[in-house]
């Protein structure tokens, strides 16, 4: 994790969760991060199975040029990407794992940008983790950006958050092949098995 948006997202959402693995939605408060705001995201799970926008900061609309609230969040991505997006995102959710994503976005008139995108698991007072907090940061700056909207968003790879005892450990990359696609694994498998393998490696420090 590179940009100041996501490191400082990520810090915000291990402050509020404390010893937990995931704080409650209801710990977020927006006054916390004012000047973060425009470039957050809310995930939710809906009753039709997808995962769609709950929110959405006014520069990341501004990046696609239409307001996302309501819009299923795999709309953003690349074809061929959007069933891998989804089960990465649930997976988030599923073992309260928080992830890290380099994506690189794709203008209507073939202008191209590097992103970070971050997404942090939020549980309800039910203790299911069903909502996700997210941040997306472009690499650099780019004036078109302001001006031409982004078509498409490709994933360049994604990797795991995990922490041990409230503090980050070294996130290991692992390419998206591996992660979601994984030569036919189910994804919730991998998960797991990255998750021991990232674990065992901090507990042998």
């Amino acid at each position: 994790m590179r940009l100041q948006t996501t490191i400082e997202i990520f810090d915000y959402w291990n402050r509020i969760r404390g010893t937990a693995d995931a704080p409650l939605k209801s710990q977020v408060e927006p006054s916390a991060v004012p000047h973060l705001l425009q470039s957050l995201f809310i995930l939710e799970t809906r009753d039709g199975g997808d995962i769609g926008f709950r929110l959405a900061g006014t520069r990341i609309c501004d990046l696609f040029g239409r307001d996302l609230r309501g819009e299923r969040f795999s709309s953003l991505w690349a074809n061929g990407q959007h069933t891998d997006i989804e089960r990465t995102a649930m997976g988030v959710m599923d073992h309260a794992m928080p992830a890290l994503f380099n994506a690189t976005g794709y203008s209507t008139v073939g202008h191209q940008a590097s992103f970070e995108i971050v997404m942090m698991p939020l549980r309800s007072r039910d203790g299911a983790c069903d909502r996700l907090l997210g941040a997306i940061a472009p690499a650099a700056a780019a004036s078109w950006l302001e001006i031409v909207p982004l078509e498409f968003l490709a994933l360049d790879r994604s990797r795991l958050l995990p922490t041990h005892f409230g503090k980050a450990v070294p996130a290991v990359p692992r390419p998206i092949n591996e992660v979601v696609a994984g030569r036919g694994a189910r994804f919730g498998e991998i998960m797991r098995r990255m998750v021991s393998q990232l674990l065992t490696s901090v507990e042998a420090r």
